[in-house]
């Protein structure tokens, strides 16, 4: 979320800012731009995020990647254009009505066939992808959406990505509020907890970065 404090002073992040944003193409910066002015224009990602996760792409080689929480598509965007002609995003929400302010800007950046939205619980769509077989197939990821259920996602995921892949989860510090875990906010428990649960995991290679609200990345081994 792009407004949200971080672990740096807000001078500082204006300055991060001002660099990333200066490598925007049109497309994306329209986009950004449209969404900065929705209700919840808030839950948008920075666009050293975007630029974050493109890279990732990029180093990656990646093909096939997966995103849960899609909002009005920037990230998707940032991802795809990453991917080669052929690569697949499939990208989960719930929301026709925010997915469907992505839509355009994916048919004009000309990654939109690249991108497989479907709609509906994410839990599920991954479980049903699991069901197909397609453990181990998928190079990177990113999770960005309702915060109480990042503990699932992060289990099923972990089990699509290959060894060697990707994780990227969202919104890790909470605005600065994961220093109260008593808090009254179960999404903020939630998210204390599995910050520890990853750094636990023996199936992951951990690393929290303070881009953003925070981005916790796990590599598979």
């Amino acid at each position: 979320m792009s407004k949200r404090p971080t672990s740096v002073s807000p001078q500082v992040t204006e300055y991060i800012r001002e660099f990333s944003m200066s490598r925007e193409d049109d497309i994306r910066r329209r986009l950004r731009a449209v969404t900065t002015e929705l209700p919840m224009g808030v839950m948008q990602i920075s666009a050293e995020q975007g630029q974050l996760l493109a890279l990732l792409a990029r180093s990656l080689g990646a093909r096939r990647v997966i995103e849960v929480g899609v909002f009005t598509g920037y990230s998707a965007l940032c991802v795809a254009a990453a991917l080669p002609a052929d690569g697949l995003l499939v990208a989960c929400d719930l929301s026709d009505e925010w997915t469907s302010v992505a839509r355009p800007f994916w048919k004009e950046a000309g990654v939109d066939e690249r991108i497989d939205l479907r709609l509906g619980e994410a839990s599920q769509t991954l479980a049903k992808m699991i069901d197909s077989k397609e453990e181990g197939s998928f190079d990177m990821a990113f999770i960005d959406a309702d915060k109480e259920g990042y503990g699932g996602y992060y289990e099923q995921v972990l089990r699509l990505l290959r060894p060697g892949g990707l994780m990227a989860l969202d919104n890790m510090l909470m605005g600065g509020r994961v220093l109260e875990p008593e808090s009254a906010d179960p999404g903020v428990r939630h998210i204390h907890e599995l910050t520890g649960i990853i750094y636990e995991d023996a199936r992951v290679e951990p690393v929290f970065l303070p881009v953003g609200d925070g981005v916790v990345l796990v590599q598979k081994r």
